[in-house]
């Protein structure tokens, strides 16, 4: 099976495929790109390998831009220093989201990860494909989450919720007609289920549905702050380590 590498780094690749070969006899890998641009050329040039190691920033911008630009057919471990990008990564064909430096038992559980979806989509080979796509592309979000009133337990619908935040060690669910429940669930625990086209995690105390967003105004230190509705009772900043993600998300 041939093996991509995208990775601006020498040393790492290099590394990567020192790494992937004692593990794999079956996969070769096939080159080494250190660029969105030239990914872009090889991919349109000599078409989809099995599979994708890609890591997250390169020479000219974020990996991402490469989905925007071709279309890619192909399963892909993403391989990066950096944890705040594992939203974006699985919104597209990630098999798993791999942090550097890379250990060698990670890296088998990814492989073997990518293997039982290869087998288990085998019977049909042209359907696999498609298949696969569609359960690397498609994962199952929450609908509703159950929440606390009292001594009874209802549940909210995803479609009522303006958004969610932590206040003094609780969370709560705020209603978009201003009511607000009290969850179970962590921010973390929260924010991986739901689907990050509707809402974005702000802060460490807020994730925004994008329903709730009534202004958003420039602010010091290259931040942005939120007006919500319903009215979110302190000021709601998001970071500038957010604010590219942020406005990306919002342009969706």
């Amino acid at each position: 099976m041939k093996v991509l590498i995208i990775e601006d780094e020498k040393p790492a690749a290099e590394r990567l495929s020192k790494l992937v070969a004692g593990l794999r006899d079956d996969m070769e890998i096939t080159d080494v790109i250190d660029s969105v641009d030239s990914a872009v050329v090889w991919l349109r040039e000599f078409g989809m390998p099995g599979l994708i190691f890609m890591d997250i920033q390169l020479a000219d911008g974020l990996c991402f831009d490469i989905f925007r630009k071709v279309k890619v057919h192909t399963p892909v471990i993403f391989t990066t220093a950096f944890d705040q990008y594992a939203l974006r990564a699985f919104e597209v064909n990630s098999v798993d989201y791999l942090l550097k430096p890379i250990d060698v038992e990670v890296l088998k559980r990814a492989l073997d990860k990518y293997n039982d979806l290869r087998t288990m989509f085998s019977p049909l080979p042209e359907e696999a494909v498609s298949m696969l796509q569609q359960a690397l592309q498609s994962p199952r979000y929450r609908e509703r989450f159950l929440i606390k009133q009292g001594s009874a337990l209802q549940y909210v619908p995803v479609s009522n919720i303006a958004y969610f935040y932590a206040e003094e060690g609780v969370n709560f669910i705020r209603h978009k007609e201003g009511e607000r429940y009290m969850v179970d669930l962590n921010l973390e625990e929260i924010e991986r289920r739901l689907n990050p086209r509707d809402f974005f995690r702000v802060s460490r105390k807020v994730i925004v549905g994008v329903e709730s967003i009534r202004s958003i105004e420039n602010y010091f230190n290259g931040r942005l702050i939120l007006s919500l509705d319903p009215k979110f009772g302190p000021s709601v900043v998001v970071s500038r380590e957010r604010v590219v993600d942020f406005k990306e998300w919002l342009g969706k």
